[in-house]
């Protein structure tokens, strides 16, 4: 057991002795029955039924969440106080113990909780709502991004940005219904993922658990996501609620701070933010999750025209929306809408939310404003069915309890982990290769250096504390992999990226002397555990993208040895490292990959598996360079840098492979269409070398001529193959006439008359693309 949960389970066990009445807080014996709790009943039938015994004060109750004991003694035992508002890390309720939220459960005043963190913690909380007048049990949520990497002993899979980089949904799809049974076996029911924010700015921290800039990615990453948590039917006990966040347009904030102000034009919120919700919607998404920043002056959590006139209305989002932490509170104390906590309430459920995250100060105001007229009663039972219709078709009604006995064979199999090491091994993207990988046959020692190569940073954020034995780090995955002949020596310089010395520099290159090659990992550090030394995550942002500290520095140091150098990136963002890519043979950009990312990097260097990672975001050369996407418009370019070059480092869609691919001339079923027909593109991909090896073949369109600007080029279909040496596949995709509309000058989806070029190749960099003309009439 870690350090941590020996101090938290002393205070939840301190809670629940001092509560004698929890001993016997199972179910009473002899209830009525009655039609809400008959699970042969329809669901439709058994909320209506439920909600007609309900008071106010417990239907608002439904609609108010709390954090788990784990955060109310987290804080507790820090040196200092915290500021609620400031912290999106921490919480407490001042005032309130742990037997007072016991008592605000078993009178029906508490709906959710988030981040239980324990399965024994889960199960008392249960218990608790068992003592309720109507025994309405808990949705208990969890920031499961990734895995349900906050659970100690769970499986964590490699960070989103990550998984964008395989480009492929079937095994996002596979990862998200192996988390979902983790955390139905460890007592969470809701997922706050996907993240299906687009992210075009890398100074903002969160980049890492995004799916990358274009929006035609994120949402078909979103939807294989949506598609793995819930299910067809999120009734099966294996599956939980999706939760699509952060609506919307938080990825490119002002100064790229977090929850910074966003101004956009409706045309851009509707080609590039609102399409990845649409997508997520229509696959049956049930929760939606608000978010923290402005839009044009409307903060998105008292905004009707987003939750109500977009999410609602136009989308035809039928699940329940939940606020994010704190924000509602924002209203007010951030951009003071409004002057009170019970007008943010007002406003904020008068605009679409169901559900305060979190804690006091919820419910008391949204029943005044019910009593007073302001809001009816009926706005809240629109809430509450939906509540109730998740936790009914979750089968909570009937099985709130996990079987704690049983949670060692739920999680982290060896299925699960399986999955963790094929995706690393396809996350992977090697950026630049001057023959120097694989590891030839004559390298006998190898010096592996740098500040990333022996620490857990490869998990990324939302993860917290892993035991040693379940984390395979750089140094680890390089003992396992590496030929008996080899020699590996491993130069220790601390496990920060920020606490980088002289003394580490000198010693480094020392000892490179003796060895025939030199691999510095090196990147930055997003785990919420290490808050003193983390440099990237959720409220990270950066004024640069340099690497942190001496890094940089470290590296041109062993590069001035002479020695060949392969610099391997663990980071949860891009980083600006044009010197690196000038200068240094072999570059890695790892990103964030899971538990067991070791292991897949040192596969990938010593050939032991064919890297086939595809960037889902550019990288560009400097901070100077931001924005630097790759569907920008004509004009982005049209002007120059003056001393320095213009344009990203490495593009979307790039990654090179050890196998070399050949691409034939797109071909069209039809070359002349009408706007309403399909269109099938089909390009030969051959794979020319003696290395068997995947390949993510992509498809772009470009509007060559239109009434409002368009961009260069949008990606609109993509496919991984395998490849045999020698052998040649066609690659068909088709094009509906999504794929070439858009917004006219008057905001009406259109599809204008005219050519279009339809690109196929390894990436989204021109030299990387042949091109074919199709003309829609």
């Amino acid at each position: 057991m870690l350090k941590r949960f020996k101090v938290v389970l002393p205070f939840v066990l301190m809670v629940l002795c001092a509560m004698n009445s929890l001993n016997s807080c199972q179910p009473a014996e002899g209830h009525q029955k009655v039609s809400y709790l008959d699970a042969q009943a329809p669901v439709a039938n058994r909320v209506e039924d439920l909600l007609s015994k309900m008071t106010l004060e417990e239907k608002v109750g439904q609609m108010s969440q709390y954090v788990g004991l784990f955060h109310l003694q987290k804080s507790a035992d820090l040196n200092t106080p915290i500021d609620l508002m400031a912290d999106d890390a921490n919480a407490f309720y001042p005032g309130l113990s742990g037997k007072d939220l016991y008592d605000l459960i078993k009178t029906g005043r508490i709906g959710s909780f988030l981040h239980v963190l324990t399965a024994k913690e889960a199960n008392e909380l249960q218990k608790a709502a068992q003592q309720t007048r109507l025994k309405i049990p808990l949705l208990i949520g969890i920031d499961a991004i990734h895995g349900n990497a906050l659970y100690e002993g769970a499986t964590v899979y490699p960070t989103p940005l990550s998984l964008a980089s395989t480009w492929d949904t079937l095994l996002v799809k596979t990862i998200a219904q192996q988390t979902a049974r983790e955390m139905r076996a460890t007592g969470s029911h809701w997922a706050f993922s996907p993240n299906v924010d687009v992210a075009r700015d890398p100074r903002w921290g969160r980049v890492g658990e995004t799916f990358g800039e274009d929006p035609f990615l994120v949402g078909e990453m979103g939807v294989a996501m949506v598609g793995g948590l819930q299910g067809d039917r999120f009734e099966n006990p294996d599956n939980v609620l999706a939760c699509i966040k952060h609506f919307v347009a938080g990825s490119e904030p002002v100064n790229g701070l977090n929850a910074s102000p966003m101004d956009v034009s409706e045309r851009t919120l509707r080609e590039v933010y609102f399409p990845p919700y649409q997508k997520a919607i229509d696959a049956g998404a049930f929760t939606a999750m608000a978010a923290h920043n402005e839009i044009n002056g409307d903060p998105c959590h008292g905004s009707k025209y987003l939750l109500t006139d977009i999410l609602r209305n136009e989308m035809g989002f039928e699940g329940f929306v939940v606020s994010d932490w704190m924000d509602i509170e924002r209203l007010k104390t951030v951009h003071r809408v409004v002057d009170s906590q019970k007008e943010a309430c007002y406003l904020t459920v008068d605009a679409g939310m169901d559900m305060h995250m979190h804690g006091p100060d919820f419910l008391e105001p949204v029943m005044e404003l019910v009593q007073e007229g302001r809001l009816s009663e009926e706005r809240i039972n629109q809430s509450v069915r939906k509540l109730l219709e998740a936790k009914f078709r979750l089968g909570l009604f009937e099985n709130p309890f996990v079987q704690e006995d049983q949670i060692a064979t739920s999680i982290r199999t060896e299925a699960h982990r399986s999955t963790a090491l094929e995706a690393a091994r396809k996350s992977i993207v090697l950026l630049k290769n001057d023959n120097l990988l694989p590891v030839k046959g004559d390298v006998k020692n190898i010096l592996i250096t740098g500040p990333n190569a022996n620490n857990h940073t490869l998990m990324g954020d939302w993860s917290f504390e892993q035991p040693e034995e379940n984390i395979t780090t750089v140094v680890e995955g390089f003992e396992q992999v590496k030929p008996a002949k080899v020699k590996l020596n491993y130069h220790d310089m601390g496990m920060q990226v920020t606490e980088i010395t002289s003394q580490h520099i000198s010693e480094a290159v020392a000892k490179s002397k003796d060895n025939d090659l030199i691999v510095v990992v090196v990147g930055s550090n997003s785990l919420r555990y290490q808050s003193k030394f983390k440099t990237n995550g959720e409220n990270i942002a950066r004024d640069n993208l340099d690497l942190v500290g001496r890094q940089q520095e470290l590296v041109e140091a062993l590069h001035a040895t002479g020695k060949p150098v392969v610099v391997v990136l663990i980071n949860g963002r891009p980083l600006g490292v044009e010197w690196i890519a000038e200068n240094i043979p072999a570059v890695v950009e790892a990103w964030e990959p899971g538990s067991e990312g070791g292991q897949a990097i040192a596969e990938v260097i010593f050939g032991k598996v064919n890297p086939s990672g595809k960037l889902p975001i550019t990288i560009p050369r400097n901070v100077g360079q931001i924005p630097s996407y790759y569907n920008h418009k004509r004009a982005h370019y049209v002007k120059k840098y003056k001393w320095s070059k213009t344009g990203p480092l490495y593009a979307f869609g790039h990654g090179l492979s050890y196998s070399q691919f050949q691409y034939g001339e797109p071909v069209l079923s039809d070359s002349i269409i009408k706007s309403a027909d399909t269109v099938q593109v089909t390009v030969e991909v051959t794979n020319s070398s003696k290395l068997a090896g995947e390949e993510v073949v992509q498809l772009y369109v470009r509007d060559l001529y239109s009434s409002v600007t368009r961009p260069m080029k949008e990606l609109k279909g993509f496919a991984r193959i395998s490849l045999l040496p020698g052998e040649t596949k066609n690659v068909t995709f088709r094009l509906d006439a999504e794929a070439f509309s858009f917004y006219n000058l008057n905001m009406e989806q259109t599809i204008e008359s005219g050519e279009f070029w339809i690109s196929t190749g390894s990436s989204s960099a021109n030299e990387d693309l042949k091109t074919t003309k199709l003309t829609i009439q």
